[in-house]
């Protein structure tokens, strides 16, 4: 089974790796509301997996008037202050899933439209050697949903995107990994995935290595994964 797994597992970061999504819509929310809006979870939810800029450009039309870089750093320092006081909150099975997949010679990297210092936080909690490349948003030459941050990621770690996985939990995230050619597996969080072109596991608890070989190798009958 080893032979067929990928040269590399590629994993999004909020949402998917760490359940920091409702520290992103907290923080959203008390800086409308400091201008004196209002932002509700429905709201909320378009902006997950979207880039930081997009997300400080839809901000500005709730009524905040800070400039789109103010409201990303902003917004990265609110993350990066939960974070500090409440550790990183790891989604059920992701943290056991790397270090088998580590454990097996499997590379790996992380692609995230988060900003560089919050992604590297997010690491040093982890166990050393996590993960060798990280392409963060202040990387990505555009931002997902555009292919770029993954063929990044694949050019970093020499691989060729087929040779690859990526994890994700948004349809931003997926239309991403999906338009760079790589086999996606979809973990939702927040967001339904259903018809992005992703192999949905309800979570990656109990996942394997065997597991993402399947997916690898293109197989759409292993472990209870829907294709959708």
């Amino acid at each position: 089974m080893t032979s067929s797994l990928p040269a590399a597992v590629l994993w999004d970061m909020d949402g998917t790796l760490v359940d920091t999504e409702v520290y992103w819509m907290s923080a959203e929310t008390a800086l409308v509301e400091s201008f004196g809006g209002t932002w509700t979870h429905e709201q909320a939810l378009t902006l997950v997996g979207k880039g930081l800029e997009s997300s400080g450009a839809i901000l500005q039309g709730a009524g905040v008037r800070m400039s789109v870089p103010e409201i990303v750093q902003h917004l990265t320092d609110q993350v990066m202050r939960q974070l500090a006081e409440r550790g990183n909150p790891l989604r059920p099975g992701a943290a056991e899933l790397l270090a088998e997949l580590r454990a097996a010679g499997v590379r790996t990297a992380l692609v995230t439209m988060s900003l560089r210092p919050m992604a590297e936080l997010v690491v040093s909690r982890l166990a050393p050697d996590s993960f060798e490349v990280i392409i963060s948003g202040d990387d990505a030459t555009r931002p997902k949903p555009y292919p770029d941050p993954y063929l990044q990621a694949c050019a970093s770690l020499g691989v060729a995107p087929a040779d690859t996985v990526a994890i994700e939990d948004s349809p931003t995230g997926v239309t991403a990994a999906v338009a760079a050619g790589i086999p996606t597996i979809g973990v939702p969080l927040m967001v339904s995935l259903v018809g992005t072109g992703a192999t949905i596991w309800p979570t990656l608890e109990g996942r394997t290595v065997h597991d993402i070989a399947g997916i690898h190798a293109g197989s759409t009958t292993h472990l209870d994964g829907d294709r959708s």
